[in-house]
């Protein structure tokens, strides 16, 4: 599966949408109507998922689900 596919599968679980809604340029607060306990979630979800932890930085710099995509392109 597609990291952009298992990243949506995630967000799926903690956010109620259709994940046929959920493109690379969603946002997660604005588009997605995530809160930061949302964000948070599908974040330690990820690095569990994954095996790495995302940086403070990487953390504040997730807007878009393409910027989540990214961080785990880097790290895999």
């Amino acid at each position: 599966m597609a990291i952009f596919e298992e990243v949506k599968e995630i967000i799926t679980k903690y956010i109620k949408i259709d994940a046929d809604k959920i493109t690379l340029e969603s946002r997660l607060n604005e588009d997605l109507d995530a809160d930061s306990i949302d964000v948070a979630d599908v974040v330690m979800d990820i690095e569990e998922k994954y095996g790495f932890e995302f940086s403070d930085e990487d953390a504040e710099n997730i807007v878009q689900i393409k910027d989540l995509v990214r961080v785990i392109e880097e790290r895999k």
